[in-house]
Formats: structure tokens, C-alpha cells, sequence
């Protein structure tokens, strides 16, 4: 072990669509569906048969998730009463894919902050929960985008989909099998949203975030974070869940516009089961590599919940974290799937001095969840 090399987050980027949905936006959208739908079925409503659709209010929304707006790749579609999806241009095969657009940006950001070009990156890696089609990899296409030699490949662990990747890159990079790794994670979040659903229509929005992973004997960037140790902890649960999947169209129901082709979730389970797991998760790896973790200077925790990571942020410090220490994003970006720990790495770096130690930490669907510890160069 003692030959392997040490590893650096040299730089992040973050690619922030255009679009903004307010929850005062998402609302009325909601409430005229809701409206339209229980006038068109209001003879089953009175009959005991159906159940009408409740409104949606920005109290809810906010007491229940810290959320108050989110950035969407198209808002028309989503607040359109009679499609309550995005709309998204159907792209020709030689045209790049909407997630390599996303993750360009976001890339070059990160590559620039790094000092690294196209031709100083090994390996490409496009981790995300969805993934705009079954192949060839969007990560093949980026790596032509940027002009990448080597290898590119997308994996998906859901929501923690981004602390896994920095586990392979480290990996790869420690072994020599690469020396430097480009990480994006472009979610679209808002096409695997159910919409037309008030307990979660609010939950979701869209983002590309990247980093660079490199060998520390040869980064040259500003803004170093050495990779001190990874953890990754999987265990199965159906509490989150999308059944869609290539195999639809042979199932006899497969076509059908059923609720469980998007997201779906047992928010009250998730938080009661995922909470403790990952308070764990953390305090251990932290004690396991001799760190302290009420010591951490910085917990840049998966971004789903205001009120579970307020309670991960007092178990792992023993204290009320600071609002600096744990910092939030979701309040602007709202949950971003794996991107939303990348987010708040990259948005919230400043008053960090050299050796201080922090971590990031995702978790979501599988359940799943990935640690990562770091200490500021």
C-alpha cells in the first residue's frame, strides 16, 4: 500500500439550466391539473368511487422539504396543465445528446479550475441516476466532445451515483490505471418527476456538475482537495423506486401510462431508515481513518431533505452545525439526484484553510450512500 499515489479533487464545475420554477409557479400549475381532473371526473368523485386531488400549497412544499425553487432544462411543458412533463426537442443521432451538452459545460468549468485539458484526461465517468439512453454511453460521447483519448463509461448507484464515481476514479488513479479522471453528473431530473403526484411534485430539479480527479504528484490547480479514504455502503429497499426500464414494452401492462414509471417514494420510510444509516456511515469511516468527526470543518451532505440533514449534520458533529459547516443548496436548486453534494462541494468552498477536513456524502435509492473524506490543500 505504501507505493500507492495520493489523490486530489483538482477542480468542480456546475452547469445551472436556464430555467426557473418557483414553488408559487409549481402550485398553480398543480392546482388547475388538479382542478381540470376532478371536474372531468367529478360523477366518480360524488359517487364514492374516486378520490378528488387535493391542492398543493408553498407552505407544504417548504415545511416539507426546504425547498423554494428549482432549475429546469424546460418549465413549459411542467407547468402546462395538460402535460405536466418537460418538453424537450427530439435531437437527430449525429446531433450531441442533451446530457453531453449539459456535461460539456460543466466539464470545462471544472477542467479549467483543474489547468487541465482534453488531452491531460484519461478516463471519463457519467454517473447519474437516469441516463438518456441505453447506449452507446454518454460518457463516450463527452469524452469525444472534449476530446478525451482512453476510456469513458456510465454507472448509476441513483442519488449517490457521484461518491461512487470518486471511489473508481481514486481507485484507478491509486492502481496507475489512469492519472487523471473526469467524473460528470447530468440529471434531468425533472423527466423522471412525476408531476401530476402532490406528495412529491416539488422534490426534483435539473443540473450538470463535473470534477477532476487527478494524481496529487502532478495537479498544479488552486484548489486541491487530497482524497484521504472512501466508503461505500449499499443495502436493498423498495421505498424508492422508477420501474421503467428497456424491458417495458414486453410486459403485458407495459405500456401503460402507470404511476410507477416514475419516481416513486416512501418519503416517511427513506427518512426514518436512511438518516441512521448514513449518520453511521459517516461517524464510522471518519473513526475508522482516526479523524474526529466533530472536528469536521465542512459536511457537504446529498441535498434531498432540509430536515434530514440537519438531523445527519447533529449526529456526526454532536452539535447544531453552523450554516457554513453544512451548508444547503436545495433551497435554489431543490433535489438534484446525485449532483446535489457536488453542488454544495463546489458552491461552498470559501473560508476552508489548508488541512482542514470535510466530507462528501450522498445517498439515496438502493439505498445506497458513498463517503468521501477530504482535506483542503
Amino acid at each position: 500500500m505504501g507505493n500507492m499515489r495520493e489523490v486530489v479533487i483538482s477542480g468542480s464545475g456546475v452547469f445551472t439550466p436556464p430555467e426557473v420554477i418557483t414553488n408559487e409557479e409549481l402550485v398553480a400549475a398543480f392546482n388547475a391539473f388538479a382542478d381540470k381532473q376532478n371536474a372531468l371526473h367529478a360523477d366518480a368523485i360524488a359517487a364514492g368511487e374516486r378520490e378528488a386531488i387535493p391542492h398543493s400549497d408553498v407552505d407544504f412544499i417548504f415545511k416539507a422539504s426546504g425547498i423554494e425553487r428549482r432549475y429546469v432544462m424546460d418549465k413549459s411543458g411542467v407547468l402546462d396543465p395538460d402535460v405536466m412533463h418537460p418538453l424537450l426537442r427530439q435531437r437527430e443521432d449525429d446531433e450531441p445528446g442533451i446530457m453531453t451538452e449539459m456535461a460539456v459545460d460543466a466539464a470545462r468549468q471544472a477542467m479549467a479550475q483543474a489547468g487541465r485539458s482534453g488531452d491531460q484526461i484519461d478516463a471519463v465517468i457519467c454517473a447519474a441516476s437516469n441516463h438518456e439512453r441505453a447506449y452507446p454511453a454518454v460518457a463516450i460521447e463527452v469524452q469525444e466532445a472534449l476530446g478525451i483519448e482512453g476510456f469513458a463509461y456510465d454507472m448509476n448507484v441513483a442519488c449517490s451515483s457521484a461518491t461512487f464515481a470518486l471511489q473508481n476514479a481514486a481507485d484507478m488513479i491509486r492502481s496507475g490505471s489512469a492519472n487523471t479522471v473526469l467524473i460528470v453528473n447530468p440529471e434531468i431530473c425533472s423527466g423522471h418527476l412525476e408531476w401530476r403526484d402532490r406528495d412529491c411534485h416539488f422534490i426534483f430539479g435539473d443540473v450538470c456538475t463535473a470534477l477532476v480527479v487527478e494524481a496529487m504528484e502532478a495537479a498544479t490547480s488552486d484548489h486541491q482537495f487530497e482524497v484521504l479514504g472512501t466508503r461505500l455502503i449499499t443495502t436493498f429497499s423498495n421505498n424508492i423506486r422508477n420501474n421503467d426500464g428497456f424491458l417495458r414494452r414486453s410486459r403485458p401492462d407495459g405500456l401503460d401510462d402507470r404511476r410507477d414509471m416514475q419516481f416513486m417514494q416512501n418519503g416517511r420510510q427513506v427518512f426514518k431508515q436512511v438518516v441512521p444509516m448514513v449518520s453511521d456511515l459517516i461517524v464510522d469511516h471518519c473513526t475508522d481513518e482516526g479523524i474526529d468527526p466533530t472536528g469536521l470543518k465542512r459536511l457537504w451532505l446529498h441535498q434531498a431533505n432540509k430536515s434530514m440533514n440537519d438531523f445527519i449534520g447533529k449526529k456526526v458533529m454532536g452539535r447544531v452545525p453552523e450554516p457554513d459547516e453544512q451548508p444547503n443548496i436545495l433551497q435554489d436548486y431543490a433535489n438534484t439526484s446525485s449532483a446535489g453534494s457536488v453542488i454544495a462541494f463546489s458552491h461552498h468552498q470559501a473560508g476552508l484553510e489548508s488541512g482542514d477536513l470535510a466530507v462528501i456524502c450522498s445517498f439515496g435509492a438502493g439505498y445506497s450512500a458513498g463517503n468521501v473524506i477530504v482535506k483542503k490543500r
